[in-house]
């Protein structure tokens, strides 16, 4: 009989063992749980209104006197996350307006992917001009005039567009001819 009690005390502990255990981790003995397939959803493209804009001459930069090339910096100045993605379309605002812009033809370099923007977060993409050459007016290579703009209209994919003037000079360049890296979480020089 003494032996019938141990068994009984035995089973009856290793019952109550499972039973908080159960009661701590939700489960309950001999049922199976899937594991947890919530997701939350990826965070909208950042709209226009989300972010400022604004560009630098680029530190590395092809040999001239133009821009040559210039870093445009893009900030989240909203309060919620968001995402930027794609390669810039770039075109020269005529007499400072972006209804009167000359369309660049954007030559896009590298694998565009998804940047993850924070509040008060950046993104960056580099744009790299036909230079112009000489002093005083310069030229260009190709035989056409320099031009200079005040500024440039930047566009991203779903993220608008942007009228941007440079914080060190105006936008000279040659043959309205743009080549384009895309967005990215880090700054190019």
């Amino acid at each position: 009989m003494r032996h019938d009690n141990g068994i009984r005390r035995a089973a009856l502990a290793t019952a109550t063992v499972t039973a908080v255990a159960a009661a701590v981790t939700g489960i309950l003995p001999g049922i199976a749980t899937a594991a947890s397939t919530t997701t939350s959803p990826p965070p909208p493209a950042c709209p226009a209104s989300a972010l400022q804009v604004s560009a630098r001459q680029a530190v590395h930069r092809p040999v001239g006197t133009g821009t040559g090339a210039a870093v445009v910096q893009f900030t989240n100045v909203s309060r919620r996350t968001c995402v930027l993605k794609g390669h810039p379309t770039v075109a020269g605002a005529g007499n400072g307006s972006p209804a009167h812009n000359t369309p660049f033809k954007v030559t896009p370099t590298g694998r565009a992917a998804t940047v993850t923007v924070r509040p008060h977060g950046k993104a960056w993409a580099k744009l790299t001009f036909v230079q112009v050459q000489g002093e005083g007016d310069g030229y260009c290579v190709s035989g056409k005039h320099p031009v200079t703009y005040p500024t440039m209209v930047i566009g991203l994919p779903h993220s608008g567009k942007h009228q941007v003037a440079l914080n060190d000079g105006v936008w000279a360049e040659c043959d309205n001819k743009v080549t384009v890296t895309p967005v990215s979480a880090v700054k190019p020089s």
